[in-house]
């Protein structure tokens, strides 16, 4: 208890000799009363700053989380007393106080475990007899106006004993104040009342209430924070596996087994010493990154941000090595720290079920008095059993003397959907020595495990049990090697491990036929693949080779080729997935990144891919891996240009797309249009058809064409050359402004400043130039607002400063420039991304294709098309990408008489000027 401060506590601030400091303040301020006051308030405060100035630089020495948050702790206790002496020496005295002019200090929340973080509120119970005077009142108030006056965050209720219990009876969060509650100073007997009438009269029959509202309250925290441990920006209080999972846990132990501090849980029987200690290390660690990220910010926040990790990971003392940066080896510790928190939940619910004080899950509701389940044999082995619901060992033997079956209580976990006993859970992690060599080459073993991961019922949900144990890693080394790997970018956000098991779980999803409003062609294409098992695996280990220094897919398809047979796929099968992890990007990045409507984007990946097999598999690998990036990564565009990219190349495969095939689809795109415009005349009709060239017709679809015609049409007969359209799809999640313009070659940069100035995020770009001078553009942007009425209404305040920008009636630098003021986002200035500049002739027969990629910025689409405007030179398409704080943006272009750029010194202007657009960042 910190109310026994060791030798180290007592060096943290010395409180005699402040109480001494005071008493000879009031006699040199004798009979002045606010001069004493302010005398006080400025020693208490350069006391409180010289504490924590120590409290800090300690912290800085010896890296001990949990011993920083209770030296603030007792800094504050100390901060305390002194101001109640004060108070009751000089302010309010009672030279013989009456039985109502008692009172008792507690601290209560996080402040009664005894642990403060440097930006914590302070919060204080002035506990007050029943019948009071007005010197409690008097007191209180005075304290609390001097911790005020210190600058402190003081959160304080004033209650008697009988409020509190009244209280505490109907609102949780009362109770757990109180049953957190440790006494400061003032009236022993009245602080101890509380303390017992609160065990009597609450918690001895109140146990199964508490702990549901307890798993209630962190069910909803943990939904709130991100309900993953392994996100990568976590929230080190309230986020899954954090200091507050630690605390929920010490609550429901301390209100169901009785105990006053954690170290008792171990002769509770609720804890081993190994799981004890667990504990303790997973608190200091947490408390550590809270305090530091306190500390290095100055302010209370909890979230480990990107542009805080690399600070934090340094003060802690974390160094490059290894192959990892320091900032992901502190990251990786992080997790797995949090992993342990999950394991002790686990184990303190399943406890609590089996005491009775936690409803079971899928099982009555009510809860019986105390007993043991009876066990219950399972069918088929004599090894395992099930007990209270949950799947058991039949002995502490079963591992050792067959090794394979710490795969097969996995294996039938799944097969009769049967949640784990931590009797298993704990067996499982004391046997990891025994998965060695010979495990790992087991045919049985090998042949269980492809099972579980090909299961029609929830793999995702077995393999993460595997893993959170250790068997996953131990049993498939270069699994291990990802496990609580964080990759260091804004695109990711989870661990690579968590990001495979998440994306077995979205492949699932769509084996049983879940989602298909969200990606249809995925979902009807499932049923018809041939190679369900390889799509399995090499979804499974897609980003296995994360973090080595060749590239991840080569890398990937090489511990495919090894890992394949052992799991007992024939050679086909694991050339299919070998492949498929080698490729595994392919298909994404073409998607995102090349003009869909040039024929060579088409054959070239095409050719890649080959077979119409291999494109059905690639589409569902690269589907489930997007969406298993994080939330809000897949959209309806991305699965748009999925479906458009499969298209293309399933009619590439099966032979189309020659020249007389193009030909014949410009006809018939022409011959859609004068069925569609039944309005308008066959002279008008081939008027309009007039002014568009080819590339025009295998681009653009019937709806859009349709759209155009009339939009260009209405243009014309008000006698207008500039003009602006929207329109909306929530489906694929973008909003469309269609642009008619006199073509010039700044036409784009114009454009693309203006939604700059907008703030609207650009993800495509379609440029049509019309045999009669003009531009006829669409840009898609991302969707804001979930109303279309809002999206339109945003929609037209964007297109509204597009002719504004082409008028000339704004000046579009000043305005960028505004709008990237307002816009920055300090977690990008956490990375660094190498820009790049490649120009290829090669993936374009009529254009020369430049690729930009760099770190990412508000404006940064504006000065590239600037610059390539400069150049001269015409852009047929733009695609933009992003990929958390990297950019991929592609540009098809050529000079101003239409001919790609073959000189290779205009190839180094432009790589040059490009290059400096990210140099100058739009200044």
């Amino acid at each position: 208890m910190l109310d026994k401060p060791d030798r180290e506590f007592n060096l943290v601030i010395d409180r005699m000799a402040l109480e001494a400091e005071i008493d000879a303040l009031a006699l040199e301020h004798e009979g002045n009363a606010d001069a004493l006051r302010q005398a006080v308030v400025s020693l208490l405060k350069s006391a409180l700053k010289d504490g924590r100035d120590k409290v800090y630089r300690w912290f800085k020495e010896d890296r001990l989380g949990t011993a920083c948050a209770q030296r603030l702790s007792w800094l504050e206790d100390e901060i305390i007393r002194a101001t109640y002496a004060y108070v009751t020496r000089y302010v309010y005295i009672s030279h013989n106080p009456s039985a109502g002019e008692r009172m008792a200090i507690i601290a209560v929340g996080g402040y009664g475990r005894g642990t403060l973080a440097p930006g914590s509120d302070i919060d204080l119970l002035f506990l007050l007899p029943a019948k009071q005077t007005a010197w409690g009142e008097s007191v209180t108030e005075a304290i609390l106006y001097v911790l005020w006056d210190l600058g402190q965050k003081v959160g304080h209720a004033t209650r008697s004993i009988d409020d509190c219990l009244r209280l505490a009876r109907s609102d949780m969060t009362i109770r757990t104040t109180i049953l957190e509650a440790r006494p400061i100073l003032g009236d022993v007997a009245l602080a101890h009342d509380l303390a017992t009438r609160f065990d009597k009269e609450l918690v001895q029959s109140t146990a199964a209430e508490f702990v549901a509202a307890k798993l209630a309250e962190r069910d909803d925290r943990v939904v709130k924070a991100g309900n993953s441990r392994y996100r990568v920006e976590p929230n080190v209080k309230e986020g899954k596996g954090g200091l507050r999972d630690l605390n929920t846990l010490y609550w429901i132990a301390k209100y169901v087994y009785r105990v006053n501090d954690s170290a008792a849980l171990v002769e509770a029987g609720l804890f081993t010493r190994r799981e004890y200690r667990q504990f303790v290390l997973a608190e200091d660690f947490l408390w550590a990154t809270r305090c530091a990220i306190h500390f290095l910010t100055g302010r209370p926040d909890d979230r480990l941000t990107f542009d805080l990790q690399r600070d934090i990971a340094s003060f802690l003392g974390y160094a490059d090595r290894g192959g990892l940066r320091g900032v992901e080896r502190f990251m990786k510790h992080y997790f797995l720290v949090a992993k342990d928190v999950g394991d002790l939940t686990a184990i303190v619910c399943a406890a609590l079920e089996e005491r009775q004080a936690k409803p079971k899950a899928m099982l009555d509701r009510f809860i019986a008095p105390f007993r043991r389940s009876q066990r219950q044999a399972l069918t088929g082995t004599r090894d395992f059993v099930i007990e209270t619901g949950r799947l058991n060992v039949a002995n502490d033997e079963v591992f050792a003397r067959d090794p394979v079956n710490l795969i097969r209580l996995f294996h039938l976990a799944d097969l009769h959907s049967l949640a784990f006993h931590p009797d298993a859970m704990r067996l499982v992690t004391r046997s990891l020595k025994l998965i060695n060599a010979g495990l790992r080459e087991n045919k049985e073993a090998n042949r269980l495990f492809l099972e579980i991961l090909t299961s029609r019922n929830a793999p995702e949900t077995v393999l993460r049990r595997m893993n959170e144990t250790g068997v996953l890693g131990r049993f498939i080394p270069d699994f291990g090697k990802v496990v609580a790997m964080m990759q260091f970018n804004m695109y990711h956000r989870y661990t690579v491990d968590e990001h495979l098991l998440r994306s077995v779980g979205e492949l699932a999803d769509i084996d049983r036929g879940d989602g298909a409003d969200e990606h249809p062609l995925s979902n009807e294409i499932m049923p018809t693949i041939q190679n369900r098992t390889a799509l399995y695996v090499a979804t499974f280990l897609h980003d296995i080779a994360k973090g080595r220094p060749e590239d991840h897919s080569i890398a990937g398809a090489k511990i495919a080729k090894k890992l394949g047979p052992r799991f007992g796929l024939t050679p086909a099968q694991t050339d299919t997935v070998s492949w498929l992890i080698e490729q595994h990007l392919v298909m994404s990045m073409t998607a995102q990144s090349r003009d869909l409507s040039d024929r060579k984007t088409i054959e070239t990946f095409a050719g890649a891919v080959q077979t119409l097999e291999r494109l059905k598999l690639l589409l569902i690998l690269t589907v489930a891996d997007i969406r298993a990036v994080g939330p809000g990564v897949w959209n309806g565009w991305k699965g748009q240009l999925l479906r458009s990219l499969f298209w293309e190349t399933e009619l590439v495969l099966a032979g189309g797309h020659s020249n007389a095939d193009r030909r014949a689809s410009v006809r018939q795109s022409q011959e859609e249009l004068r069925a569609g415009l039944t309005d308008w005349t066959s002279e008008e009709i081939e008027a309009y058809i007039a002014k568009h060239y080819a590339p025009y017709w295998l681009r653009v679809d019937l709806p859009r064409r349709l759209r155009h015609a009339r939009f260009v049409r209405s243009m014309l007969e008000r006698g207008e050359s500039l003009g602006t359209e929207v329109d909306t799809d929530a489906f694929r999640g973008v909003t469309e402004l269609t642009i008619l313009a006199p073509d010039h070659p700044r036409l784009l940069s114009i454009i693309t400043g203006a939604c700059a100035a907008s703030g609207a995020n650009i993800v495509d770009a379609q440029i049509n130039t019309t045999t009669d001078g003009l531009a006829l553009d669409t840009i898609f942007v991302s969707r804001e607002f979930p109303r279309d009425e809002d999206e339109l209404r945003r929609a037209g305040r964007i297109a509204k400063a597009m002719e504004q920008a082409l008028q000339g009636t704004i000046r579009l630098p000043d305005a960028v420039a505004k709008r990237s003021a307002i816009s920055v986002k300090p977690r990008h200035k956490a990375f660094q991304v190498a820009p790049e500049v490649v120009v290829d002739n090669e993936w374009s027969n009529r254009h020369t294709v430049v690729e930009v990629s760099g770190l990412d910025r508000p404006g940064l689409l504006y000065d590239l098309t600037t610059a390539l405007s400069q150049l001269n030179l015409n852009i047929a398409s733009a695609h933009i990408a992003t990929f958390g704080e990297k950019a991929v943006d592609v540009f098809y272009v050529t000079d101003l008489t239409g001919a790609k750029i073959i000189s290779s010194e205009r190839q180094d202007s432009i790589r040059s000027s490009l290059l400096e657009a990210f140099r100058t960042e739009g200044k």
